[in-house]
């Protein structure tokens, strides 16, 4: 017993968060509960962007009745590929993604196969709530499909990778490369196998990874290395999760993006209770830099000064940016 307190004393040293401290110190303290609809809605947080001018994967259509399953061959009338997710849906549960059709039916990204009637009735169990938060009823939102960046071709197993930014208070904090493997099925989901990969917050660049709570350098299925990897349009990222502040105003998010070949930049989706394998991907603690955002926002206040998102990220940057790459 000694030995895990003394454990979880050096872990505390270094900063590290655990989840009662999340919990209590950050999530509960900066986030309201009646902002949670906001970004526990893909829909709402996707209108609020929209409104705001912020770049989304564009919006087809949204079914919310079993009767509005009708809609659907209206709604994709002339389209090939498309999403369709549950509107409070987690963990990349109930998502299905279409990349092409054939012969009257919708090939998946994994090349399986699917009747229009298979499509239905996967949109009426999400009505349900068999895939929402808490079980309640839900929304089928149908969107545009998501084509990864070539950069990440050599680094990412199908699927789409995508960025995770922790912000405090329109700070980000910490910055995570989310990559699929084939263990994941191609979802940017830790909990099932996709690779988090530490992103140095001034230049973009990627650090070492974290695979199934193991530290690592290749990525499994391409054999590629993962750090040391630029990624495009970085300062671009920094000012979208900033932004995101006075999109929603909860305090303390996960800011989750994605970078497409064609469109660049997209927000997918906010999180208010972003995990923390963020902390193992970056060899670094989250508290320390919270806490040195706090301390900045208290001298802020004290002078009577608001800063935008642009000051925000560049003190962001000077502060805990400019990390030296992994050897080896």
């Amino acid at each position: 017993m000694f030995g895990l307190w003394k454990t979880w004393k050096a872990l505390e040293a270094r900063g590290i968060m655990g989840i009662n401290r999340r919990n209590a110190d950050y999530v509960l303290k900066y986030n309201k509960r009646s902002l949670y609809p906001v970004v526990d809605d893909k829909i709402l947080t996707k209108e609020r962007a929209i409104a705001a001018g912020i770049h989304v994967p564009e919006m087809y259509g949204i079914i919310s009745t079993e009767k509005e399953i009708d809609k659907l061959d209206e709604i994709l009338d002339g389209r090939s590929d498309f999403v369709i997710k549950p509107a409070q849906g987690a963990g990349g549960d109930g998502i299905l993604v279409v990349a092409d059709r054939f012969e009257g039916r919708y090939r998946t990204v994994s090349g399986k196969l699917l009747s229009h009637e298979e499509i239905e009735h996967q949109i009426s169990s999400i009505l349900t709530g068999l895939y929402s938060l808490g079980g309640h009823r839900d929304r089928a939102l149908i969107e545009y499909r998501v084509v990864p960046d070539q950069i990440f071709k050599s680094i990412s197993y199908e699927g789409v990778p995508d960025i995770r930014i922790i912000v405090l208070m329109g700070y980000p904090v910490m910055a995570m490369l989310r990559l699929p493997t084939r263990q994941s099925g191609g979802k940017a989901n830790l909990h099932q196998g996709a690779i988090g990969v530490g992103v140095d917050l001034a230049t973009g660049v990627t650090l070492r990874g974290t695979w199934l709570n193991n530290i690592i350098t290749k990525h499994p299925d391409t054999t590629n290395a993962v750090d040391g990897v630029q990624l495009p349009y970085w300062d671009g990222f920094m000012s979208l999760a900033a932004s995101c502040y006075e999109l929603c105003g909860l305090g303390y998010i996960g800011v989750d993006m994605v970078l497409d070949q064609e469109k660049g930049p997209l927000i997918l989706e906010l999180n208010a209770r972003p995990g923390l394998n963020i902390q193992i991907a970056n060899d670094c603690g989250l508290t320390l830099r919270t806490h040195a955002v706090e301390a900045r926002l208290e001298a802020l206040k004290s002078a009577g000064v608001v800063e935008t998102p642009q000051e925000r990220v560049q003190f962001v940057q000077e502060m805990f940016g400019h990390i030296p790459p992994v050897e080896g």
